[in-house]
């Protein structure tokens, strides 16, 4: 959030600092903790290294309370991924899955009160806060930590136009034909965005259900310690 500031100043006295040139600001230094990525995702419609985390405020109905993510900055480094509880096929829970084990290697090593776990559904008409409840305690997670955050906006049309504009993800509901019990569905994005306390994106896995858990884990612990 100072980066932020500091930026929004020099651009007022007409200092110019280019993506490419912010290491020549003085006192402003790299925006990311981790080098380049392997694969430039820059033409993506989602954030990638070195984007600014999408400033969003949404709900979260297990603890009544309303998380920013641009309150989160200067405290936390992030780690958040989109889902819903009713996903048929396995992909939900895997991204579930590292984002857990993150929160449990965070624990391990004492930084839980740097980092925030951030899992956003896109189905807010089945995913209650009573569904979250049961699904976070089916899939592990550790409420109690203080750090693990369900989103949950408050129309599927809201959540709809943020995910889209924010985030660049088109969420579209299916038809769940083959599904036995499941009204509709939706397609998967299987993203994970890590961002570090100053709120830039440090990695983008576009599908994150093929990366490797560890290396998840590596990446996030880098961060946090960065």
């Amino acid at each position: 959030m100072e980066r932020r500031r500091y930026l929004q100043s020099i651009a007022a006295t007409g200092i110019v600092a280019t993506a490419g040139c912010l290491d020549a600001v003085p006192g402003l230094g790299s925006r990311t903790i981790l080098g380049e990525p392997e694969v430039d995702l820059s033409a993506s419609t989602h954030p990638s290294h070195g984007d600014d985390m999408p400033e969003v405020s949404l709900p979260d109905p297990i603890s009544g309370e309303t998380v920013s993510t641009a309150d989160l900055e200067g405290e936390r480094a992030q780690l958040m991924t989109f889902f819903y509880t009713n996903c048929p096929d396995g992909m939900c829970p895997a991204l579930i899955l590292r984002l857990r084990r993150a929160q449990a290697v965070a624990a391990e090593n004492g930084i839980g009160d740097r980092a925030a776990f951030l899992a956003a559904t896109f189905d807010p008409e089945r995913d209650t806060a009573e569904a979250l409840e049961t699904y976070a305690g089916e899939q592990g997670v550790d409420l109690d930590a203080g750090n693990w955050h369900f989103l949950r906006p408050e129309t599927y049309e809201t959540g709809q136009e943020l995910y889209e504009e924010e985030f660049g993800l088109v969420i579209q509901k299916t038809d769940a034909e083959g599904y036995e019990n499941l009204e509709y569905a939706f397609p998967h994005y299987n993203l994970i965005l890590l961002a570090n306390a100053d709120g830039v994106v440090e990695r983008a896995y576009p599908n994150a259900v093929g990366v490797d858990v560890e290396r998840i884990v590596d990446d996030f612990v880098t961060v946090v310690n960065g």
